[in-house]
């Protein structure tokens, strides 16, 4: 096996190789609108650090998100060409299970990322890290109600500490902990189509024709 695995769904762009036995190469970095211009270089950049070639590849794993529109949209449709185009394996994986795959916990917890808006994106977890509510998306406040005082990890959390019961740990998605968790299958596969919940912020103008 051969397993490359990315995460586009929040500002972290996070590229990771697995040879079904550990984690050959990894890299990362941030940018809320760089997604386009660095996936790409970094899956480059782990494939010549591995010492191996793309046709060498068998399987594709990608968060799906949710996310954003534009950087969830650069990681499925790169996952989705990749995969075609090599006639890989694919496995989609909901991104807030990648982070949870990342806690290590006692009691249920939350994950929460920034859905921008004054939102985020959550699902709660048992504290294996089997999720039971979500992916779904809240204002912090509604989601304190809902689960009041549950420990919540991600970068959701953290921005909204002041009503969220934010814990230390892992803050976003992490490519070599989604290769992990698809190779111990200790994640459940989804179809390689993004978690949007919500329409995008850019709608195209429609202009009505006059008589």
């Amino acid at each position: 096996m051969l397993l490359l695995a990315f995460d586009t769904a929040t500002p972290a762009i996070t590229v990771a190789l697995h040879d079904g036995e550990d984690i050959l190469a990894s890299v990362g970095g941030e940018g809320s609108m760089a997604h386009g211009e660095l996936l790409a270089p970094f899956i480059a950049k782990v494939i010549d650090e591995s010492g191996v070639t793309v046709a060498d590849l068998t399987d594709i794993a990608v968060g799906v998100g949710p996310g954003p529109f534009t950087g969830l949209r650069v990681g499925v449709v790169t996952a989705l060409t990749l995969g075609s185009t090599l006639g890989l394996r694919t496995h989609g994986v909901c991104s807030l299970d990648i982070i949870a795959s990342q806690v290590r916990s006692d009691v249920d917890f939350l994950v929460a990322t920034d859905a921008r808006r004054k939102e985020v994106y959550w699902a709660r977890y048992r504290a294996e890290g089997r999720r039971v509510d979500g992916p779904a998306v809240l204002r912090p406040a509604d989601l304190a109600i809902i689960h009041p005082n549950m420990p919540a990890y991600g970068r959701g959390a953290t921005q909204y500490a002041d009503v969220l019961s934010a814990v230390d740990g892992p803050h976003d998605p992490d490519a070599a902990a989604l290769a992990t968790a698809v190779v111990n299958g200790t994640v459940e596969a989804l179809p390689l189509e993004p978690l949007y919940l919500r329409r995008p912020d850019a709608v195209p103008q429609v202009q009505v024709k006059r008589a």
